[in-house]
């Protein structure tokens, strides 16, 4: 899976599941379904939304964007559908062309300590497909300890 295809997806996924939320959220204030639907929703959403910023930071990072690119596409996620144009933002850029950085190259952007990580894991695919998994449901479950948003109702 290309950096592209991977991102597009997630991007896409993101943005699909904050319509599962908005639904969820007309469903039991608008119908008084109770909280299964936001619950459900709320779920997929937080999974798919941490596994969209762990996604930017890795694809950011491969494709050489600017902390602040990373930044600005990580921050798309907390507005509903924003991922979409942020999307076409980058493909009208090609800030999505090209493939993995499996190994170094002569540019200095190479060399920093992110992208030897990300070339680590690249290299290991064994490795990091489980390991996103892991620290996406890590993440997810720190969160659901701490809280949903806005408290319990």
């Amino acid at each position: 899976m290309s950096p592209r295809t991977f991102y597009r997806s997630l991007a896409t996924a993101e943005a699909i599941t904050w319509t599962l939320l908005i639904a969820g959220m007309v469903a039991k204030y608008g119908f008084t379904a109770g909280p299964l639907p936001v619950a459900v929703a709320g779920t997929i959403h937080g999974i798919v939304f941490v596994a969209y910023i762990l996604c930017a930071v890795m694809v950011g990072t491969n494709q050489h964007w600017s902390k602040r690119k990373i930044a600005t596409a990580m921050a798309t996620a907390f507005l509903p559908y924003a991922t979409i144009p942020f999307d076409r933002h980058l493909e009208r850029h090609g800030r999505l062309d090209g493939g993995w950085r499996t190994a170094a190259t002569a540019d200095p952007r190479d060399h920093t300590l992110r992208s030897k990580a990300l070339r680590v894991l690249l290299n290991r695919p064994v490795l990091l497909v489980p390991g996103f998994a892991v620290v996406v449901a890590a993440i997810v479950t720190a969160l659901l300890v701490v809280g949903p948003p806005g408290g319990r109702s």
